[in-house]
Formats: structure tokens, sequence, C-alpha cells
């Protein structure tokens, strides 16, 4: 009679011993390394911000609202947070703009009137002159269809960081806000620090808009 040859000889008991510590010893790495993947997925979930959220979310909260600058004078307009559709005011404040109410003058007409998209939403902007938080908006010609107006923000004066700066005498600084004429502006929408850091934690919890209507 022809013996059977098992494809795996029976091994002694050392051996068998030896293979179940391996066993044991390859069961408890596995385990282990299950922990470290999961415990590594919870901490990337953890790093997420707050307020983040998936693109699509985030676009559509956005559409539902946008800002409304109404004109009134270079130093005294309105800026409004506004939900599209029923136009209900979410919040309001006072900002300026220009130091002409010519919009086709370039560096001194205040913003012309159209709809803008708010490109950014800096808070540690680090500009020449504009700094800390800046909104930026779209390049766009004035009512001659001819003159560009470009560079354009929502800002304030202050810090990168968002302070104030030193105060210079008897010069106007441009990182710190000293009063009502600081709402005069090159053409952008200047607002006080304290409302501009308003604006972005209202404008932060609807989704950031990206529309801006400019009337007068």
């Amino acid at each position: 009679m022809t013996a059977v040859t098992h494809e795996h000889p029976l091994r002694t008991r050392d051996q068998r011993h030896n293979m179940g510590d391996t066993l044991s010893t390859r069961t408890r790495i596995t385990a282990v390394a299950t922990a470290v993947v999961a415990v590594a997925g919870l901490a990337g979930t953890a790093s997420l911000p707050a307020h983040a959220a998936p693109e699509s979310t985030k676009s559509a909260a956005a559409s539902g609202y946008y800002l409304h600058f109404d004109k009134g004078t270079n130093t005294n307009s309105r800026l409004y947070l506004k939900q599209s559709g029923t136009n209900k005011v979410i919040a309001s404040f006072r900002a300026g703009s220009g130091v002409s109410t010519n919009e086709c003058t370039r560096m001194k007409g205040w913003l012309p009137t159209k709809s803008y998209t708010i490109k950014n939403w800096f808070t540690r902007y680090n500009g020449s002159v504009i700094k800390g938080y800046a909104f930026q908006l779209n390049d766009t010609k004035c009512k001659n269809n001819s003159t560009w107006r470009t560079e354009l923000f929502i800002h304030s004066e202050m810090t990168r960081t968002g302070g104030q700066g030193a105060n210079t005498p008897g010069k106007d600084d441009a990182d710190r806000w000293e009063g009502n004429n600081d709402y005069k502006s090159a053409g952008c929408i200047k607002m006080s620090p304290t409302d501009i850091k308003k604006l972005y934690e209202q404008a932060r919890r609807v989704g950031f808009p990206t529309k801006l209507v400019v009337t007068n």
C-alpha cells in the first residue's frame, strides 16, 4: 500500500508551540495596526475646522445670502447681509467708499453701481496698504464701459493680524482706525475694524456669500 504524504508534515510539540506563538504575535500586530488606523482616522476627522462642510453644502448655503451696499455718502452708507429671495436683512453696518461720487474716477470715485463676485474672505491679508480682514472683489469697468476699477476690496484699517497699529501724531495711519474720516477710500468699501469682524462672523455662519450688489 502506498503511504500518504501530507502537504504539511506533522509537527513536533515544540514546533506547534512556536507556531502558536507566531500566530499570537501576528494576531496582536494585526489588532494594534487596526487600532492605529482607527485612531489616525479619528485624528484626521478631529483636525477639520469646526465650520468645515462639503463644498456642495457650503455653495448651497452661500447662494442663499448676499451682500448689499447701498450708497448714501462717501463716509455714511450701509452694507447689509441679506437672505436671497426674501431680501430679509440679517445684519446691517455703516460703511463708506471713495472720496468722490464719480464712479469712473480711478482711485477716488466710490464703488461702481453693479453686481460683484466676492472672490476671497481673508482675515490676515498682507497687502502694501490693505491688511487683516479684507474681502476681495472682482475688477470691473465703470458706467462709461472703458475705465477699469481694480484692486477692489471690502476692508478696514488694521494690522495684518487684525489689531491696531501705533498712533503717529499728525499722520493718518493706514493700519489704525481713527474715526469717521477713515470711511473714505480709494474706491473700496471701508468698514470699522469692529464691524468688519462682525460681518465676517455673520458671513461664516451662512457659508460665506459670493455675491455683492451695489446700488444708489
